[in-house]
């Protein structure tokens, strides 16, 4: 496994050289049969290191396998603090064979196929959608529309306080009706991570065991609070369905496909990578520090970067604060969302991606202010 350095002068801007780094970790490809899973970079200056930039493969690790590496580094040095008092590891996880070897029982099998008619259930519920605008492909491909909004974190949090609801759920429900709003397609889909570490044995295992599960919520002819309760059962069903044989799962995906006769594309994803508790997020909200109106102002939406390569044709993240430093908001801001909308130019004109973001802020606002009409509206820079 090659450790790249990379030397800088003491005029260089650090920050600068290790986020061009962490960008090309992120989305560069990895090549499979010739690279280790796992890239690494120390920027130093003055011969002294000064950063250290990970990236690993997500088909190796999922995100709480690295948490899980990073408390195991913990028991590198049996010594614990100034008294020198020695730490037991933690009793061994199931190793990725272990897993493996289970999933192949008839019991694995069996999980698995129950998922999987799940999937089928929730297929059968889709109808023909229209066809989107004719998008045009840009080079690269795949472009990023960058989101700052803490109307959107604000009034997801302030339905969860009305509803009992998680905001996931309120999130959910919010790019449901946009969808049907924007895309004509009702009921909608979305593809969700599910973090199977609630398994038994699965907590500290070092891999990937986060799984697609499929969401489909109807939005026709009910209210708000109404499609969040909807988009909680759906999120349920998900989850609980979210750990099957993905070469089985395909299969489906296929033999549906066939049936309708052409490709159903379902890679419409979003990933809810906030910091949050569950269901009952909303008792965090906090109207006399922060109005949902009030900050309605302060959203932003760009383009960011492109990419050649990326996951789905639609893929909305969804974070507590931006993973690129210079997205970062100085000062005292408000809680806020930060999105990352990854879309590919072959598959929908980029103002119906603008469209769709603008109306998912749109709809929450709306939802928490009790009013049935979109708030005032923002306009997407061309460029970012």
């Amino acid at each position: 496994m090659p450790l790249r350095v990379v030397e800088i002068g003491d005029d260089e801007d650090a920050a600068g050289v290790v986020d061009e780094l962490r960008s090309r970790y992120e989305l560069e490809s990895f090549d499979y049969e010739h690279e280790f899973p796992v890239r690494m970079a120390v920027v130093t200056r003055s011969g002294t290191a000064a950063h250290l930039v990970i990236g690993y493969s997500h088909v190796f690790v999922d995100g709480a396998a690295i948490r899980a590496l990073a408390r195991d580094l913990e028991h590198f040095n049996r010594a614990s603090g100034a008294s020198g008092v020695a730490t037991a590891p933690p009793p061994a996880p199931p190793s990725a064979l272990d897993v493996a070897q289970a999933q192949a029982t008839a019991a694995g099998r069996r999980q698995s196929s129950r998922a999987v008619r799940h999937w089928a259930a929730q297929l059968d519920r889709l109808t023909d959608w229209p066809a989107p605008d004719p998008p045009q492909e840009q080079e690269p491909r795949h472009w990023e529309l960058v989101g700052y909004s803490p109307a959107m974190e604000l009034g997801m949090r302030a339905v969860a306080a009305r509803t009992g609801a998680g905001t996931t759920h309120v999130l959910l429900a919010a790019y449901a009706v946009a969808v049907a709003r924007v895309f004509g397609r009702d009921p909608g889909v979305a593809q969700i991570v599910v973090g199977n570490r609630f398994r038994p044995g699965f907590a500290e295992l070092v891999s990937q065991v986060s799984q697609h599960g499929i969401c489909v919520v109807d939005v026709a002819g009910a209210g708000f609070d109404e499609v969040v309760a909807r988009a909680e059962k759906a999120v349920t069903g998900a989850c609980f369905a979210g750990y099957y044989d993905p070469v089985e799962c395909d299969a489906l995906l296929a033999e549906a496909g066939a049936r309708r006769g052409r490709a159903l594309d379902i890679t419409w994803h979003l990933n809810d990578r906030r910091d949050k508790t569950g269901a009952g997020e909303g008792d965090r909200f906090v109207p006399e520090v922060w109005d949902v109106a009030r900050v309605l102002p302060l959203s932003r939406w760009y383009w960011g970067r492109k990419t050649p390569v990326f996951d789905g044709s639609l893929f909305i993240q969804v974070d507590s604060e931006p993973l690129v430093p210079e997205r970062h908001v100085p000062g005292a801001a408000p809680p806020a969302v930060h999105l990352e909308i990854w879309t590919d130019t072959r598959a929908f004109a980029r103002r119906q991606i603008e469209a769709l973001a603008l109306e998912m802020e749109a709809v929450v606002v709306a939802a928490a202010l009790g009013v049935g009409g979109a708030p005032g509206r923002h306009e997407v820079p061309a460029h970012g």
